[in-house]
């Protein structure tokens, strides 16, 4: 049985709108999700969407509701346990849309239940607005299904930033060509390190170690101790949040300290710097931060506020600029008309955290940091080059103790 929360927000809200919508007119609109609380993607979906999903419905709640129309009407959320396994995630959002007959659907967690469920969005008619989601299939899946908006880039974008930043260390003499890399062997894992393989080897570097490992691995210290002796000075992992832990930790036991460290999801996790401290120094990953986005800087404060603690510094800010985005555009179409919305997502410029935004053939362009280091406590932008950017450390400090 998937568990099922289900929660009327602001009663006195809906109280007060009793007495001006008439009763055969829509009281509430009925948002619902199927995310990961449980399994190995509980992690990720804690820090990068829960949070967002319900600061969002707070900060529309403050308003007084979502606002249809003439009216604000108060949001009502129906959430399931997709368990991180992509079955439970369709069947889920499959329920959400047949039995709970949801206004709005808003994604799961990370690439493979994205690409899941997006067959299921699109048969409905339902916008999916990813923002934890990396592949090289976006421009394709977003003519496939003119629903789905894929605002966190392509595989290729992140390689060629990565890429890039390595060739300009290599061509100063700070770093050999060798790399190690290792992936997950899940969407975002598999998709990531094949652009990798590619890109990597274009810009002339060699493979020296490439090996992939199952989702749920917890003793990753054997592909560290062959990577070491593959004396690469850049080991590239593309991991989960549970992995990245892991991977952090048991590099450290190793004393691997490789002149280039670049991990996967959840280096710009809150709970990174609490757990390791200033070792973070250095240590490279997807995503980055903006020092002079004064908007941005007030998001992390009121998300620290309200979880006490701060936002992923990749896909949180991004996720929510997307709900910022399906907010306005509801508001310009006046009603929960999905088709309309999904138009105006398409061709409208919208107000976020992020600065103004406008998708291109669904898509988000440069809003967003490919690459990030971990500097002076600030898990600092390295790529793309544009205003605020930072220049990387290399090579990365020894562990301390």
């Amino acid at each position: 049985m998937i568990g099922l929360g289900l929660r009327l927000l602001s009663a006195a809200a809906a109280v007060a709108l009793a007495f001006t919508v008439p009763a055969s007119a829509q009281d509430k609109v009925k948002i619902g999700y199927a995310i990961s609380k449980t399994g190995p993607n509980a992690g990720g979906a804690s820090i990068t969407q829960i949070p967002n999903y319900e600061m969002w419905v707070k900060d529309v709640m403050a308003k007084g509701g979502l606002k249809v129309g003439d009216k604000r009407l108060p949001i009502e959320v129906v959430e399931y346990d997709d368990r991180s396994n992509s079955e439970e995630a369709v069947r889920a959002v499959e329920r959400l849309i047949t039995q709970d007959k949801v206004d709005l659907l808003f994604p799961p967690w990370g690439t493979g239940l994205n690409l899941a469920v997006g067959p299921v969005f699109n048969k409905y008619g339902y916008p999916q607005l990813t923002f934890s989601a990396v592949t090289d299939r976006a421009p394709e899946l977003a003519k496939r299904w003119p629903n789905s908006f894929w605002l966190l880039g392509t595989s290729k974008q992140y390689v060629d930033a990565l890429t890039g930043l390595l060739k300009k260390m290599r061509d100063e003499g700070k770093i050999g060509a060798n790399i190690a890399m290792i992936s997950i062997a899940d969407g975002f894992g598999i998709d990531l390190s094949q652009a990798a393989r590619k890109g990597f080897t274009d810009a002339g570097f060699k493979l020296v170690y490439d090996k992939s490992y199952p989702i749920g691995s917890q003793d990753l210290s054997p592909l560290i101790g062959e990577a070491q002796r593959s004396g690469a000075d850049t080991f590239v992992a593309f991991s989960y949040p549970p992995d990245t832990m892991a991977l952090t930790e048991q590099a450290k036991v190793a004393s691997y300290a490789p002149k280039v460290l670049f991990l996967g999801v959840g280096v710009g996790f809150p709970m990174y710097p609490q757990r390791f401290a200033a070792n973070v120094e250095g240590i490279m990953s997807l995503g980055g931060w903006s020092k002079d986005n004064a908007a941005t800087q007030a998001y992390a404060k009121k998300h620290e506020e309200m979880f006490k603690r701060g936002p992923d510094r990749w896909g949180s800010q991004v996720g929510y600029s997307s709900l910022q985005m399906l907010e306005q555009a509801i508001e310009r179409v006046g009603k929960l008309d999905r088709a309309a919305i999904i138009k105006e997502l398409q061709t409208g410029t919208f107000d976020t955290v992020l600065g103004k935004v406008k998708l291109v053939d669904n898509m988000m362009q440069d809003n967003f940091w490919l690459i990030g280091q971990w500097q002076d406590g600030f898990f600092v932008g390295l790529a793309p080059q544009r205003a605020g950017v930072g220049a990387p450390v290399v090579p990365k400090p020894a562990w301390k103790n």
